[in-house]
């Protein structure tokens, strides 16, 4: 399957093209691959796409200073950082990949977009589309030169639970919950209160790739999963989920899909469903 047939169809990196052109001046690669045990990084030692740079997006991306769940995005001082340390300067572009369906792939991809940068691309498959065309695999411990990055602040793509609460109702815009369809009926989760945002749509994040490859649906599919979950294209989207990854990948689906203004809540039912002063529907 290619990428023929999306509207934004460079958003998104083949093998056969990341091959061709891995080796470009002011190209760079993100091995974005995270575990919950911390050992994402021996993951990227054992084997990673060369001259890949790894980057924790749980250390790199988020504050540090967040509690719990409740992952926000890390501010510029933190997030030029950790962009300088892995090659990654102004007028580059990125490919970005991991190997659980672009889930922080997708994650990378937002928090490089909020702050303004736009020529990133995630790798169809991951790292199994690229071992699968039989493309080589380093575990050379990847030292970049140093770069500059200029943060510049796109704040339309990124919500708080107060500018959330305060568009409740709103007929300009339209809430899309990442999440499984048994947290959004208020069955399942881990937070003091159970259910969704009040006029949140259901549109699962893992419905947007396939099981077996973690590649993106044909644009044929996501579109007709969007038609099923009564999304209106004509409105902002706002989507959230847990703590961030679904709706970055919500997002970015629907950003292939040629939407312009889609933005992302990522304190995400973490925050919104331990919080007693926000209202919730079940």
């Amino acid at each position: 399957m290619g990428i023929i047939g999306y509207r934004r169809p460079e958003l998104l990196a083949t093998p056969e093209w990341l091959a061709e052109n891995i080796a470009r001046p002011g190209f760079q690669v993100l091995d974005a691959r995270w575990r919950p045990d911390g050992s994402g990084r021996r993951v990227y030692g054992a084997g990673h796409i060369p001259g890949a740079s790894y980057l924790d997006w749980r250390t790199d991306l988020v504050e540090p200073e967040d509690d719990g769940d409740v992952l926000l995005l890390a501010g510029p001082q933190r997030v030029t950082a950790a962009l300088n340390r892995v090659g990654l300067g102004n007028g580059m572009v990125a490919v970005i990949y991991d190997d659980t369906g672009n889930s922080y792939a997708a994650r990378v991809w937002w928090s490089l977009r909020v702050y303004g940068f736009d020529s990133a691309r995630i790798l169809m498959g991951g790292l199994e589309g690229w071992r699968a065309m039989a493309q080589p695999i380093s575990g050379t411990l990847e030292l970049r030169p140093p770069t500059t990055f200029t943060p510049r602040m796109e704040s339309r793509l990124r919500l708080t639970a107060a500018e959330v609460r305060d568009l409740l109702g709103s007929d300009q815009v339209q809430i899309l919950d990442a999440r499984a369809p048994s947290e959004f009926a208020g069955h399942a989760g881990s937070t003091r209160r159970l259910g969704h945002i009040p006029g949140a749509t259901n549109v699962p994040a893992a419905a947007t790739t396939e099981s077996r490859t973690g590649r993106f649906r044909p644009p044929e599919d996501l579109w007709a999963l969007l038609r099923r979950a009564g999304v209106n294209a004509r409105r902002r989207l706002i989507c959230y989920d847990a703590a961030g990854m679904g709706a970055c990948k919500l997002a970015f689906a629907l950003a292939l899909l040629g939407h312009e203004d889609v933005a992302v809540y990522d304190g995400g039912w973490a925050e919104w469903g331990d919080r007693l002063d926000l209202p919730i529907n079940r």
